[in-house]
């Protein structure tokens, strides 16, 4: 409790989480491909990207929900005995990530990007998220406030007096939870030899919470 101009107040805070199914699955991943020369990789990883892409549009992802992140083409070079670094190959790349809504299934959706990209084809990872937070984060903010209410309430009655009105609420911004990313399951050799089969997605659970902090008067 403090006392500003006379006034006496107490300020707490409060915390709400409210849970919800994922309707969203966001997915990234990349084409690598490696040739002698520049064209010959640029070419090979254009055909890799376009196959990738008509099994994502085949499964029912839209174009609107799919996205170039990058392109690049490098040298590939070993260190020889001579102390001289020599050309291999050349490696192009470029990422792509994907926006998979409800009605689409994300097992089979990334299974059949693995089989149109063949060992071309890179998962960088997966996260579950809501489409349209707005609702739940409402839902969040109403939990957090009755939270700070009810402590406040118990602080007021303990010292033997009451709340009075609201003087100020301040939300506490804060990175959200990071969603469940499973690209490290995506990167391992299980992963990597059942890539021609579609490995379960289970859609779990997601929390979008809010945190406030209140000042009441006290009377």
């Amino acid at each position: 409790m403090s006392s500003t101009g006379h006034q006496a107040s107490t300020t707490t805070f409060g915390h709400g989480v409210v849970r919800a199914i994922p309707d969203l699955i966001r997915v990234t991943l990349s084409v690598e491909s490696r040739a002698e020369t520049v064209s010959a990789a640029y070419g090979r990883a254009g055909d890799r990207v376009g196959a990738v892409v008509a099994a994502l549009r085949a499964a029912g992802v839209r174009d609107a929900d799919m996205a170039t992140s990058g392109l690049s083409v490098r040298t590939e070079t070993v260190y020889t005995d001579n102390g001289r670094n020599q050309v291999v190959g050349y490696l192009a790349s470029t990422g792509l990530s994907l926006s998979l809504r409800e009605g689409t299934d994300p097992a089979e959706t990334v299974a059949a990007a693995v089989r149109a990209g063949g060992d071309d084809v890179r998962l960088g990872g997966l996260t579950r998220t809501v489409a349209d937070p707005g609702p739940l984060l409402e839902q969040a903010r109403d939990a957090a406030f009755d939270d700070a209410k009810a402590k406040a309430a118990q602080y007021a009655a303990r010292a033997g007096v009451s709340l009075g009105p609201v003087v100020q609420i301040t939300e506490d911004t804060a990175p959200p939870a990071r969603a469940y990313d499973i690209s490290a399951e995506m990167d391992s050799p299980m992963f990597t030899a059942r890539a021609n089969s579609s490995v379960p997605v289970v859609p779990g659970e997601t929390e979008v919470s809010a945190d406030v902090r209140v000042t009441w008067t006290l009377a």
